[in-house]
């Protein structure tokens, strides 16, 4: 008798293109109950399942990631909100053009931080065209949130070195979807922050984290306070822009009021440059 393991096969992929298909021809997905389980999407949505959606959304990045080799990632977090050098000229002159003194004071501000960028790009190529040299099982491979702005100047300063890497992209109500610099294959959508948090960390030697807003701080607070209460391994935890950083978070105040110790300070660097933040990952892996 032939052993039912063939994982290639494609009959659940072949039910599920059906109803795709029943939809896609204009028919309503009702309730049905002789309707697979795994292919009933009203059945799928319900708040009972949530713990099957996790556990997809924890499964499928982490299977397709290790088929594709990516075992160490250097995480890039930051602003949505920062664009590339080029695009920030262009926005500036259009709004001088217009006359609009409020539209030419975005302008100005999206050029000032537009260096940002173009650091963030630099660094991603730093730490792709090292590991273009090494052994498969010792490269890293650039990971970010798969968006625009930082998350876009880190994938792409990876894609123009010619190497692999990452994109965990959150569905949001204004329908962000991942930039085009990712690589297809590495391309991941997530409806959980929670899920998509604990991805970055999963394969995560180091973090580099470039000024942001909400979002930003919620993923460098989280990864500092799973460092600092020993739930993840330590690992180079780097802050970009030092004075943005130094004025927006007093962390010496934290240790004056005595709720955090001293040397949790010592869990992050400040940085202003791209080969510096690259050097401090290295020494702290001696490599």
């Amino acid at each position: 008798m032939d052993a039912n393991t063939n994982l290639r096969e494609s009959r659940l992929a072949d039910a599920w293109a059906e109803l795709h298909n029943f939809a896609v021809a204009g028919n309503p997905l009702h309730a049905d109950a002789y309707r697979l389980a795994f292919a009933d999407p009203e059945f799928m949505l319900r708040r009972e399942t949530r713990g099957i959606r996790f556990q997809l959304e924890l499964l499928k990045p982490d299977l397709g990631q290790t088929a594709q080799g990516i075992e160490n990632t250097v995480v890039v977090y930051g602003s949505a909100r920062f664009v590339a050098p080029e695009d920030a000229r262009q926005q500036l002159a259009d709004a001088q053009a217009s006359g609009d003194a409020e539209r030419i004071a975005r302008a100005e501000r999206a050029l000032k931080n537009a260096h940002y960028y173009a650091q963030a790009c630099t660094f991603a190529r730093l730490v792709a065209e090292y590991s273009e040299s090494r052994p498969l099982p010792e490269r890293m491979y650039i990971c970010t949130g798969g968006g625009p702005g930082i998350m876009e100047a880190a994938n792409r300063g990876a894609h123009e070195a010619g190497a692999l890497n990452v994109g965990l992209n959150i569905t949001l109500p204004h329908e962000q979807s991942g930039n085009r610099y990712i690589s297809p294959s590495l391309c991941y959508k997530f409806h959980y922050f929670a899920l998509r948090k604990m991805h970055f960390m999963m394969r995560a030697k180091a973090l580099v984290v470039f000024p942001g807003g909400f979002g930003t701080l919620d993923e460098l607070f989280e990864v500092l306070t799973l460092v600092q209460t020993g739930k993840a391994k330590p690992v180079p935890i780097v802050l970009f822009g030092t004075a943005f950083w130094k004025r927006l978070i007093n962390f010496e105040a934290l240790v004056e009021e005595g709720t955090v110790s001293p040397e949790n300070l010592k869990l992050f660097h400040y940085t202003d440059n791209p080969a510096e933040a690259w050097s401090l990952i290295r020494t702290f892996y001696e490599l």
